[in-house]
């Protein structure tokens, strides 16, 4: 069993940005019916969701709530030892986003930077990843970016896709500390599901595609450059595969749900989580739904999730957390942390763009070279 205890490593902040392009649910009933709209709107509790515009990147949100965090902790960018980008959105083929985002942020070179190719259970894996890493090294302060552009893959027809996702980044702090406080995790993952959830076309395997459209056997239109969900084989993989892993997370750990404040919980769509929650004996009154004004939002779904509810409590209370992802590769996991009220900063609505980062010629990489 992948079960993982760090002491003396505690989340001191999170941040979450959104673009300030709003999709409602109920436009798409001119082109799917009011009945279909209305029926999904019932099953997800998805309302609307957000989207970038055509430049905008997740790094470019990540990087909006990795400098929040930056700014509201008065950090000098040299204490900051890591940052990892974890995501299936970057912002190029190579190099790793995470070089973008350590430029951008301003990090030394002492700092290690390199990207985590994970969706939904991206958060739990990262936070594991980055805190083993402290935990056998000097480095006493690193930042996570997770978070996904989904919908930039997604056919505009595909009605099982087009409205559930949502676009979002995330940032998370990580520090250590000599209070008493420990992160615990428990990971899982099972290669046999990797078509569960795919884009089949544009990676290596197969580089350039022709962009025909298929009807799929679901009756979605598709390209192999859009996503592609199966989606009995996943509902089956949530309602089952999840709830086992929170059930053996707490006989590890020898808790119960009722020793939780809070479960952020990757957002997938509103009847998977009250089945997870119904076998698990989590009262859905301790699980922050963001569904409803962000749609599934990947990777940074548990944070902004948890940001919604609390990102305007300055009380300082100390939740005691449950984390939870789970999804495309199949991956999931679950860790449990420690988090003040204080240190969950409101959501940030932003639409800017790096633009250094677009490049429309090969030419523009010549300028600005160290001599």
């Amino acid at each position: 069993m992948a079960i993982f205890t760090f002491n003396n490593i505690k989340i001191s902040a999170i941040a979450g940005a959104v673009p300030k392009n709003i999709q409602r649910v109920e436009d798409y009933k001119e082109i799917f019916g009011e009945e279909e709209v209305n029926k999904f709107i019932k099953s997800t509790g998805i309302v609307q969701s957000r989207r970038t515009n055509k430049h905008q990147t997740c790094s470019d949100l990540g990087y909006t709530a990795a400098a929040e965090i930056i700014r509201r902790k008065n950090l000098d960018p040299a204490e900051i030892g890591c940052v990892i980008f974890a995501s299936h959105s970057p912002d190029y083929r190579r190099p790793a986003t995470a070089f973008v985002l350590h430029k951008r942020l301003g990090l030394k070179d002492h700092a290690i930077a390199y990207d985590i190719s994970l969706g939904c259970s991206s958060l739990i894996y990262g936070v594991q990843t980055i805190a083993a890493m402290m935990n056998s090294s000097d480095i006493k302060k690193a930042i996570l970016v997770v978070g996904d552009t989904a919908g930039k893959s997604v056919h505009p027809e595909d009605r099982s896709s087009v409205m559930l996702f949502g676009e979002a980044g995330a940032a998370i702090l990580l520090e250590k500390t000599e209070e008493e406080s420990n992160i615990q995790a428990l990971l899982r993952s099972d290669g046999s599901g990797y078509r569960y959830m795919i884009v089949p076309g544009g990676g290596y395997r197969n580089l350039n595609p022709p962009d025909d459209v298929f009807e799929c056997k679901d009756g979605n239109p598709r390209t192999l450059y859009n996503s592609f969900i199966q989606g009995t084989a996943v509902f089956t993989f949530t309602i089952f595969d999840v709830p086992k892993v929170i059930k053996d997370f707490f006989a590890a750990t020898g808790t119960t749900a009722d020793n939780y404040d809070s479960f952020a919980f990757h957002q997938a769509n509103l009847f998977i989580l009250k089945q997870i929650a119904k076998k698990t004996k989590i009262p859905m009154d301790k699980m922050p739904i963001s569904l409803d004004k962000y749609g599934n939002t990947s990777g940074a779904s548990p944070l902004i999730s948890l940001i919604d509810a609390y990102g305007d409590d300055n009380s300082g209370q100390k939740l005691n957390t449950l984390f939870c992802g789970f999804g495309i590769g199949v991956s999931w996991g679950i860790f449990s942390a420690e988090i003040s009220t204080n240190d969950i900063y409101p959501i940030l609505e932003d639409d800017s763009v790096f633009e250094e980062g677009v490049i429309h010629s090969p030419n523009e990489l010549y300028a600005g070279l160290k001599k």
